[in-house]
């Protein structure tokens, strides 16, 4: 999967109809979130994913 193709995804997801995203404010939002990740140092970013993962595991437990 390429990064598009990331956004892509998110974007299906997101957009439901109590929702209402659409791709382009998906794709920005992310892109923010990784211009964020980049300003940090790598260890740092890379416990905020591994959290993040670990919760989302949980949440596609349920």
């Amino acid at each position: 999967m390429n990064v598009s193709e990331f956004y892509n995804e998110v974007s299906r997801r997101v957009d439901t109809g109590k929702t209402q995203i659409n791709v382009a404010e998906t794709k920005r939002v992310l892109s923010e979130a990784f211009v964020v990740l980049s300003k940090m140092s790598t260890p740092d970013s890379s416990a905020l994913i591994a959290k993040a993962l670990a919760a989302a595991a949980k949440k596609n437990a349920k």
